[in-house]
């Protein structure tokens, strides 16, 4: 009776210890095979939804508020010569600094809801890319998002200057997944302006200041 109870006692630590170890390889499979490939795959999808928050953000502000001959001031003397070409830095700081409130408040919006993507997706399976269970992936803006601006000048012909004016945003944002979280940086650079600006434009004419401009918003502590 007591060999039979020690051999029960025995398949029970057997198996109990054969599960552990298969649980201890699934955990060690999932950490070095699928976790890699699930960050990758949550990299690029919240990269290319925060691009499309931050564009659509700049576009609307941009549409709204921005009209080249509100902002760049150019100024002519009597034979048509541009004597001053300034911009309205103050102008260009509002819109720049709506663009990135907005962008904030969208990818916070856009992480606290998440996405889900579907194992077979992960797993590159065209059959089951759209079925089966999927991973919950979070996401949250860190640090700061930032506006710059890039101002370009370049011939057009006599007398002639094609002016290119281009807003970039920067953020970094946090990728929350299961087990392990992965910090990736995202630029837009998105053109805002381009015009052919009549008459010589000599280089001390210019004073647009537009490396100034811009604006930069701490992402922590706002809602």
């Amino acid at each position: 009776m007591d060999i039979i109870k020690g051999k029960t006692k025995f398949k029970i630590v057997f198996f109990v210890t054969v599960l552990l170890l298969m649980f201890n390889v699934f955990i060690y499979t999932l950490d070095k095979v699928i976790t890699p490939t699930v960050i990758a795959v949550a990299n690029a999808e919240m990269r290319a939804k925060s691009m499309e928050i931050i564009n659509t953000a700049v576009l609307n502000e941009y549409s709204k508020q921005f009209k080249y001959e509100d902002v760049i001031n150019v100024e002519k003397d009597r034979e048509g010569n541009i004597t001053l070409l300034k911009a309205d830095t103050l102008k260009m700081n509002k819109i720049a600094n709506d663009v990135a409130l907005n962008s904030q408040k969208e990818l916070k919006k856009l992480g606290s809801h998440g996405i889900k993507v579907p194992i077979g997706y992960i797993l590159q399976n065209n059959i089951l890319a759209s079925i089966g269970p999927s991973v919950g992936v979070n996401m949250e803006p860190i640090g700061y998002i930032e506006t710059r601006y890039q101002s370009e000048f370049e011939s057009a012909g006599i007398n002639q200057t094609r002016h290119k004016i281009y807003v970039q945003v920067y953020a970094k944002l946090r990728i929350i997944i299961p087990m392990k979280n992965d910090d990736i940086e995202v630029k837009s650079e998105v053109p805002i302006a381009e015009t052919i600006i009549i008459g010589k434009v000599p280089d001390t004419s210019i004073n647009l200041d537009l490396d100034k401009a811009g604006t930069k918003i701490n992402t922590s502590g706002t809602n």
